[in-house]
């Protein structure tokens, strides 16, 4: 009892480990309109979520206790390590840290937090112009900046699934896609014509595949 009670309950570690990222992400987003804070609210709120489980309270554990004991018997499910879930399951005993989903969560958020970065200086760039944001990530996605988000959650996601992160992550893409839309009305107001050019050729989420010798521009996801 006493190695699950050192296991969690660390709510300093829930707060330092919330306030770093959501930092990290603020420097990186920088949001300025009601719509980016809206998107960056939900992403902190996500954040928040993941790690009260990790170090506060075990939410996803307890509920699941029971069938998790009985299909994987020889694991101690309230030990920390034991919440990174996919590691457990598919038979990973070594320190989970270092097992493949873990190592792939990191790609994914570094490469969220760079995909942010790059297309934020991007924009800015347009903005200080006048001009339309088409360069960089923006010339392969409308919405470069939440797509960063979305690997970010996916990449914590495979780290550490919970019970309440799980549902969020759907309802999250959703509201960026609303917020999304909301953004290319405004741009359609703003730029017109250019914006219409610009959103027939550049998809809004997913880049075009493009395949070698294709002469069509690929396939528009």
């Amino acid at each position: 009892m006493s190695d699950t009670e050192s296991a969690y309950g660390l709510w300093l570690l829930v707060f330092i480990n919330s306030a770093v990222f959501i930092l990290f992400a603020f420097s990186f987003f920088k949001p300025r309109t009601s719509l980016d804070w809206r998107g960056f609210g939900a992403f902190s709120a996500f954040i928040i979520a993941l790690f009260a489980e990790m170090y506060g309270f075990p939410l996803t554990i307890f509920f699941l206790s029971g069938w998790l004991q009985s299909t994987w018997p020889g694991i101690d499910w309230f030990a920390h390590d034991s919440g990174h879930l996919p590691e457990m399951i598919f038979g990973w005993r070594s320190n989970p840290h270092f097992g493949p989903f873990h190592l792939l969560s990191f790609i994914l958020i570094g490469a969220g937090f760079w995909l942010i970065s790059v297309a934020w200086h991007h924009l800015w760039a347009a903005q200080q112009s006048g001009r339309l944001a088409n360069t960089g990530p923006y010339a392969l996605v409308r919405h470069p900046q939440y797509d960063g988000f979305i690997l970010i959650m996916t990449g914590f996601l495979l780290q550490w699934p919970t019970l309440l992160t799980l549902p969020m992550f759907p309802i999250m893409i959703w509201m960026y896609v609303r917020l999304a839309r909301s953004e290319e009305n405004d741009n359609r107001s703003r730029f017109g014509a250019s914006w219409d050019r610009y959103a027939e050729s550049v998809p809004g989420f997913i880049p075009k595949l493009r395949f070698k010798g294709s002469h069509t521009g690929g396939l528009n996801l």
